[in-house]
């Protein structure tokens, strides 16, 4: 199957985002790229899914749960665990560009904005 990605969109967690794969007929698996423009920090969410971050490219910091928060940059790879609170600065001054890879696949109703 052939896909092609779909335009982003801006979100309330203040980043855009564009689906790549999110398909009931796949619900083992959603994958999305997402976009955090220079000096913005996502809002402090949580999903019922497991989610991995992989950057490609800009620097940020990430704040996991109720450890310290750790930086990240191109192939930094970021394992969340479903029900973690979660949020990611931009603290470069390009964008920070990276790849979200949930299983099972996301949707809106496992999200839940905790700011």
């Amino acid at each position: 199957m052939a896909r092609v990605v779909k335009p982003e969109v801006y979100t309330s967690e203040r980043c855009y985002i564009a689906a790549i794969l999110n398909e009931p007929g796949y619900p083992e698996l959603s994958i999305a790229r997402a976009r955090v423009s220079p000096g913005i920090t996502t809002r402090l969410h949580v999903v019922d899914v497991l989610e991995w971050y992989v950057i490609e490219s800009g620097a940020g910091r990430m704040f996991l749960g109720a450890g310290d928060p750790f930086g990240v940059d191109a192939g930094s790879v970021v394992a969340i665990p479903a029900h973690t609170p979660q949020k990611i600065e931009n603290t470069g001054d390009d964008d920070l560009v990276f790849s979200c890879v949930c299983t099972p696949r996301w949707t809106p109703e496992c999200y839940r904005e905790l700011e």
